[in-house]
């Protein structure tokens, strides 16, 4: 089947688009990022760069496709071109005309749990969408997931990252209100059952986690992954609310907007028991919350070196190793394994319970940086004698850090190159004041426990070079670490979809004679 999903390159389309392929279906990806997102699809995946907002990008997107996966929608407004009613509502009116233009006979629309009666703007535009939906000229489905939590969404992966990051995290209220929600692996699976079934029309499902939670117990959970305990601070929802608004004018990214304090609030639950079609209708087992932070604790997405602020620097590390006792490879090789035991204390690789330690391709590494908490970098390019590692959200740069081990004439090059610029403005300054000379004494004590592994008879001082770079060469590394790590997630999706049939999907199905 040909399935057009919009907003394919979003939180839940990063893990539906990948299921689909996998389940043998070809898919057109419809995204304002389609194009630039393209490489990181496998085989069976095209791209049709477009705004649902805008009617003419949208012609034809459907032509040849069996069904629209509308999944295309913003939880938060960017006035004047990203608002409710332009995306949410409008899009969802045109990306339905376009559908029922190419005779598309199935739309299945993403909708929101709680959009039947909530009060916020967000849930507003999502019930009129909704009504929209239904005067589809077909058959149609309508699902309202509870609150989507995955890599890169805007509230759970944020405050996975403040946990890991600040001394204090703002709770709203007592933090008590009470949410269901869902696992974005377990979303996914629903939306590839309501793409294979065609007894689903015409119905309006909720799906969300077994479990109600609250926002303390995220957070309970968060520090016990994380290892981390920061104080919580309760603000009354009243100075949330200024609060919000005042980091919108400052630019500041808090775990909550305005409408996402409305419903949580409201309490965003499913209100009826054995109605939750994750498991009634689909017989998916839901993932349980600690399940899921414990995926998303290591998932978190990339910040390449166009996310951060400032120019571009580039920073070169090595030392030249004579008589070593083993061979640049080698070395390479115990590098890689002992990478835990050989970075210095400044980066303590056991910051986290159970956190990898060993450079493996797609290996998410942790460590706890003084004053600024734990970060992460994810390893995207792996071979025999080279590696790079990609910092990921939340870390204080934006960029990519390679280590090589290069035979040169008699002697070994280790050689360590850094690229990045400060993820942010609070980042800069503390780099550009004691950050710098912090990280370059870490990189310099690394290459000495580098020269000590060798056994080399014959060491030279360490070299250590920098320079800004033009804006052409920035370019350049910021395209080469985006294909590194485009290509790292196209062989994931291609590695899946060539083990069909042959592992567990993301999320375990029930027996058919399950019961809710």
């Amino acid at each position: 089947m040909k399935v057009l999903v919009t907003g394919g390159t979003g939180v839940i389309g990063q893990a539906l688009v990948p299921e689909l392929v996998r389940q043998g279906h070809s898919v057109r990806v419809l995204s304002r990022s389609a194009g630039e997102d393209a490489s990181q699809w496998p085989s069976g995946v095209e791209c049709w760069p477009a705004s649902i907002s805008d009617q003419s990008d949208l012609r034809g997107c459907a032509e040849g496709c069996d069904l629209v996966l509308h999944v295309a929608g913003i939880m938060d407004e960017s006035p004047p071109a990203l608002t409710y009613e332009t995306v949410n509502v409008d899009g969802t009116r045109n990306i339905v005309r376009e559908a029922e233009r190419c005779k598309i006979g199935r739309f299945i629309y993403v909708s929101s749990l709680g959009a039947e009666a909530g009060t916020s703007p967000y849930h507003r535009s999502k019930r009129r969408a909704e009504e929209i939906v239904r005067g589809f000229a077909g058959g149609w489905v309508i699902l309202r997931p509870g609150n989507v939590y995955g890599p890169g969404d805007e509230v759970v992966s944020l405050l996975l990252t403040m946990v890991r990051t600040l001394p204090v995290v703002p709770v709203i209220g007592t933090g008590d209100d009470k949410f269901q929600p869902i696992w974005v692996e377990d979303l996914a699976a629903a939306l590839c059952e309501s793409v294979r079934r065609t007894d689903l029309h015409g119905r309006v499902l909720e799906l969300a986690d077994e479990d109600q939670t609250t926002l303390n117990e995220m957070l309970g959970k968060l520090c016990e992954i994380t290892g981390r305990s920061p104080v919580r601070v309760p603000i009354p929802p009243f100075l949330a609310s200024a609060g919000i608004t005042m980091a919108n004018i400052l630019g500041v990214k808090l775990p909550v907007t305005e409408s996402q304090l409305t419903m949580l609030t409201e309490g965003s639950l499913i209100r009826t028991p054995g109605t939750n079609a994750l498991i009634g209708v689909f017989k998916i087992k839901p993932t349980s919350l600690e399940s899921g932070l414990r995926k998303l604790a290591d998932a978190l997405p990339e910040q390449t070196p166009d996310k951060g602020v400032g120019a571009l620097k580039r920073k070169r590390f090595w030392i030249n190793l004579g008589g070593s006792t083993l061979t640049a490879e080698e070395l390479f090789a115990r590098f890689r394994l002992r990478f835990g035991e050989l970075t210095p204390w400044l980066m303590d690789l056991h910051a986290e319970p159970g956190a990898p330690t060993v450079l493996d391709k797609g290996t998410t590494i942790t460590m706890a940086l003084p004053v600024r908490g734990n970060v992460q970098v994810r390893v995207e390019e792996l071979t025999a004698n080279q590696a790079t590692l990609v910092t990921l959200a939340g870390h204080p740069l934006s960029g990519a850090i390679r280590f090589l081990s290069d035979q040169i004439s008699d002697v070994i090059r280790f050689q360590i190159q850094v690229y990045d610029r400060p993820a942010n403005l609070a980042d800069w300054l503390v780099m550009r004041t004691v950050g710098e000379g912090v990280q370059a004494r870490s990189w310099e004590s690394l290459l000495q426990e580098i020269a000590h592994e060798s056994g080399a008879t014959s060491v030279s001082p360490i070299q250590h070079e920098e320079e800004y770079l033009d804006e052409a060469q920035a370019e350049r590394v910021d395209e080469w670490v985006k294909a590194l790590v485009a290509e790292r997630k196209r062989q994931q999706a291609a590695a899946a979809k060539d083990t069909k049939g042959k592992m567990a999907r993301p999320s375990e199905t029930l027996g058919e004679d399950a019961v809710i």
